[in-house]
């Protein structure tokens, strides 16, 4: 029976190609993707350091942390040197940069078009597998008073109650809302339901006297915006 040999460690690489050590000495811009992910795996597999370890899996999605951060747990495990733990790593890591992009948004900011909503949206939205359903809650000036997620579906459809969208709105006193919801297909073109609910749900606010500035459908690089087509 063959011994299997222990993995390559971070400390066994000469010292000029230690990760960490490069930080310490370049700074920590100075890394690669593939470095920085590596310093957080820790190790690789007896055939490649955990530096070549993440440019494998950094090439099968186009050396882009974007697309990574689309992969889920199971997705990584399916690279050989990559287990449960390691992919949740990444996958941690993946999520605190997109918080950090939420984070930078303020939440003072105004909506004062379907861009503005686009743009606060992105950074929650843009790598979702799954369809969600999200109401923005503004006030008389149209500030930003918070977002709450209404709705989370499958891969191509999600259900969104309008009593509880309205119930939003009123517990935390908000004067106008805006929608938003993704669809990971890619595809912004909206389905017969997503009218549906977009018409009920703007009759609903009328009587309840509150403003509906808009309801957007959100892929990666481009949205649909309602009000801009004249459909609110």
């Amino acid at each position: 029976m063959a011994v299997e040999k222990p993995k390559i460690s971070i400390k066994e690489w000469p010292e000029d190609e230690r990760p960490r050590e490069k930080a310490f000495k370049n700074g920590i811009a100075s890394l690669s993707k593939a470095e920085l992910l590596a310093i957080l795996i820790g190790s690789g597999t007896v055939e490649e350091s955990a530096v070549e370890l993440m440019q494998r899996v950094l090439a099968s999605c186009g050396d882009s942390i974007s697309q990574l951060a689309r992969l889920t747990v199971d997705d990584l495990c399916l690279f050989k040197g990559i287990g449960p733990a390691k992919a949740i790593t990444i996958v941690a890591a993946c999520e605190l940069w997109k918080r950090r992009q939420s984070d930078e948004r303020d939440r003072t900011q105004r909506i004062l078009s379907s861009r503005n909503l686009y743009e606060y949206f992105h950074p929650l939205l843009c790598d979702n597998p799954i369809e969600e359903c999200y109401v923005l809650l503004l006030n008389q000036m149209n500030r930003v008073i918070d977002h709450v997620k209404i709705g989370s579906g499958g891969l191509t459809a999600t259900l969104v109650d309008i009593r509880i969208v309205l119930r939003e709105a009123l517990m935390k006193r908000a004067t106008g809302i805006a929608l938003c919801h993704n669809h990971p297909s890619g595809s912004v073109r909206p389905s017969g339901a997503d009218d549906k609910l977009t018409a009920d749900l703007a009759q609903a606010c009328k009587v309840m006297n509150i403003r509906m500035l808009d309801h957007i459908v959100l892929a990666n690089t481009a949205y649909y915006s309602y009000a801009d087509e004249g459909r609110l």
